[in-house]
């Protein structure tokens, strides 16, 4: 049974091994980093899972972006990602109970549209899809397919995401950590 608890109790070293080991060393290179480039990861929304003999098996991080319209508004996000699980435990359930926790810990009072550069089989079954990100840009390379959001609310039809700095207002569920 996995254990899941705050990526903030986690040594960040393993964290980075963990997420070379998922991803490769070029990792940094990928234009998901260049959506959060600057910014933090959001302690009350990212998570670890821990194997029954306590080894670091997968991470899960949000953070707080914006898609910013042509005439410069922002629209606050949270970026789903890096989900990382050690190679030779994937498939397990570890990236699955992540996800949950995750997104679970996401006030539901003031829930931010969520988005994503991933799969759409596996991400769609948090309700996940393209649908509305056609006429959103990238600050890099992307496979617009792969481009994904989910949100309770209409969400704008086209701009570039990149770093919210307006983030600090962003907090999760008290009942949740």
């Amino acid at each position: 049974m996995a254990t899941i608890l705050p990526l903030s109790a986690v040594d960040p070293a393993l964290v980075e091994a963990l997420l070379d080991a998922a991803f490769g060393a070029d990792r940094r290179t990928r234009t998901a980093y260049r959506i959060r480039e600057g910014m933090d990861w959001l302690p009350g929304l990212s998570f670890a899972a821990l194997d029954e003999a306590d080894y670091l098996v997968g991470t899960i991080q949000l953070w707080p972006v914006a898609l910013t319209r042509d005439g410069g508004r922002a629209h606050p996000l949270l970026m789903v990602g890096p989900v990382a699980v050690m190679p030779g435990r994937q498939g397990e359930g570890f990236g699955k109970a992540l996800i949950a926790t995750a997104l679970g810990a996401i006030d539901p009072q003031a829930p931010l549209p969520q988005m994503l550069i991933g799969d759409l089989d596996y991400y769609g079954q948090w309700g996940f899809s393209a649908e509305h990100t056609g006429g959103w840009r990238c600050p890099g390379p992307y496979d617009p397919a792969r481009l994904l959001a989910r949100s309770a609310a209409p969400l704008p039809s086209g701009g570039m995401l990149g770093p919210w700095t307006g983030a600090a207002s962003v907090a999760p569920r008290a009942d949740a950590l």
